[in-house]
């Protein structure tokens, strides 16, 4: 059982490391693009542009997101006490409110 529960760890900890580079991968990229625009200035539509990293943020940190998700669940498998539940379940509805708002404003912005 202790080699299962390792094993189980070390997937976590992979999983939940894609999760953050997701999230690092799209502020790197967004940084890049806003001191690009902000360097360039020449006739672009500076709003426009703006809206598409943000965009593009959002949809990075959405991904991250959902990915820590799936280590939460992954990792609750292996020890399943109440208060590990418990634990996941606040982690996983604060998440999923911050995956829908994020969500919601990605959408918002695609439609204007």
């Amino acid at each position: 059982m202790d080699e299962i529960r390792r094993t189980v760890e070390i997937v976590v900890v992979a999983i939940s490391s894609i999760g953050a580079l997701v999230a690092v991968w799209g502020v790197v990229e967004t940084v890049i693009g806003f001191v690009s625009l902000k360097v360039r200035r020449q006739g672009a539509d500076e709003i426009a542009m703006s809206e598409f990293l943000r965009q593009k943020l959002g949809a990075h940190l959405l991904l991250g997101l959902e990915i820590f998700i799936a280590a939460d669940v992954i990792s609750s498998v292996v020890s399943p006490t109440w208060n590990k539940v418990g634990l996941l379940a606040a982690i996983v509805g604060i998440r999923t409110v911050l995956s829908y708002f994020l969500r919601m404003e990605v959408r918002q912005t695609r439609g204007q």
